[in-house]
């Protein structure tokens, strides 16, 4: 019944396809297996990198603004003048005589210095906590951006946390706690207690809790530069996944820190969130030329693993060419095979009123058909492959070692890229068909 509505071409190539089944078969294996890597090594590369990126970025944000630095200036001028000085002669030890003598003496040398030398001096900017001039105005215009996702102010600065005999220097990062959650999840990075901040409550690192010997409900003091200082209650312990993060960062509520640190309505950066991690770099350029304010992407801070992320994608791209490459070789090889098989088959249609162009599209079919058979084959068994991969490959604590990430596109570009190779390896056996002469295919 399909064969009353199917094109003549249709007809034709599925029937060839048909009648070497042994063939079909064995390029519908190669496609399948070369597809099957393409789809498993780029799922296991997405996997790995959103594991990496998700540790790299757990604990900052995508873009992150600051103040711009003080500039050093010429602060003054130093000037030196120097007086007439007379010397007498070296050679005769003619002793100085008294200045109302000294027209009478006319062996004397009389040497001066330069009359004024001016030399710049430049002093270094005073330390202090450098804040964002009208961040507010900023923040509202990032949030009209359609790129960024969250945009979160922070007051932090380096302030001492004693309690009893003992101290540490610590980053006191102050926080919006229902904006910074939407950056960083402390909720879930919580390890006892929770991420509320309110008055003087603060959130602490596990390893700053182990050396300080604190816990939920105790109270250590803060001391900031100028001696201020303020009594705070613990009211979580954290676990950020890092050592120094875990020893040297504390958190707490945006008004707590700008009133320790002395900054009273003021914030030291803004933390912004995008939608695309791998554009940060861009929109941070966009936004220090809109704001003019310095703006840093964890792309450039992090340039060294971001540049072991590329190398790993420049690999597995060449890995997907030369899978492709064998790929459309194969095809092209079986259906070089299967023009000369078919070539007395060629002529016969040909003589019967078959156009060159039907004949191209016989053999055009035929390389679209295999290698989208291939390809549904191949995305079935790369499936299976990361499902085990996925079983087998855990961490010691029992989790996965990366995310099996599966989306639509992933099959999308595989069926297109697989069925357009089918097509563009046949090109050459198509034309070669296309181009025999009826008589002469007839005769062989």
């Amino acid at each position: 019944m399909w064969k009353k509505w199917l094109p003549f071409e249709w007809i034709v190539a599925i029937r060839f396809l048909r009648q070497g089944r042994l063939q079909t078969l064995f390029i519908i294996a190669g496609v399948a297996i070369g597809v099957g890597v393409i789809v498993f090594m780029s799922a296991i590369l997405a996997g790995l990198q959103a594991n990496f990126i998700g540790r790299v970025l757990s604990t900052q944000a995508h873009i992150q603004l600051l103040a711009r630095p003080a500039v050093s200036r010429p602060q003054s001028h130093l000037a030196i003048e120097s007086q007439p000085e007379r010397l007498s002669s070296a050679a005769t030890g003619t002793p100085l005589p008294s200045p109302a003598s000294s027209d009478r003496t006319p062996n004397l040398a009389i040497t001066q210095a330069p009359a004024v030398l001016q030399e710049s001096i430049i002093q270094p900017p005073t330390q202090r906590t450098q804040t964002i001039d009208q961040w507010q105005t900023i923040m509202l215009e990032l949030q009209t951006i359609p790129e960024i996702k969250i945009v979160a102010p922070v007051a932090a600065g380096s302030v001492l946390a004693i309690r009893g005999q003992s101290s540490r220097a610590i980053s006191l990062v102050g926080i919006v706690p229902e904006l910074h959650e939407q950056i960083i999840h402390l909720e879930e990075k919580i390890r006892r207690g929770n991420a509320r901040l309110s008055g003087t409550d603060v959130l602490v690192g596990i390893d700053f809790a182990a050396d300080l010997g604190v816990d939920i409900g105790d109270k250590i003091r803060l001391v900031n530069a100028r001696g201020g200082s303020l009594l705070a209650r613990i009211a979580g312990v954290f676990d950020l996944g890092q050592r120094g993060a875990n020893k040297q960062t504390v958190f707490a509520s945006l008004k707590m820190a700008q009133s320790l640190l002395a900054i009273p309505g003021s914030v030291t950066s803004l933390e912004v969130t995008v939608d695309d991690v791998y554009a940060a770099e861009d929109i941070a350029q966009s936004i220090a030329r809109l704001t003019g304010v310095e703006a840093n992407s964890w792309i450039k801070s992090s340039a060294q693993f971001f540049t072991a992320i590329n190398a790993q994608t420049i690999a597995n791209t060449a890995i997907r060419f030369f899978v492709g490459l064998s790929v459309a070789l194969g095809i092209a090889s079986v259906l070089v095979v299967t023009v000369v098989q078919r070539s007395h088959e060629i002529g016969i249609l040909r003589a019967m009123g078959i156009t060159q162009g039907q004949i191209l599209r016989v053999f055009l079919l035929q390389g679209g058909l295999l290698g989208l058979g291939g390809s549904i084959v191949g995305c079935l068994i790369g499936v299976g492959g990361l499902i085990l991969w996925h079983s087998w490959m855990l961490n010691p604590d029992g989790t996965a070692m990366t995310p099996l990430i599966l989306g639509p596109p992933l099959f999308i570009t595989t069926f297109a890229l697989a069925s357009l190779t089918g097509l563009v390896s046949a090109v050459a056996p198509a034309l070669r068909a296309a181009r025999l002469d009826p008589v002469t295919a007839i005769r062989a």
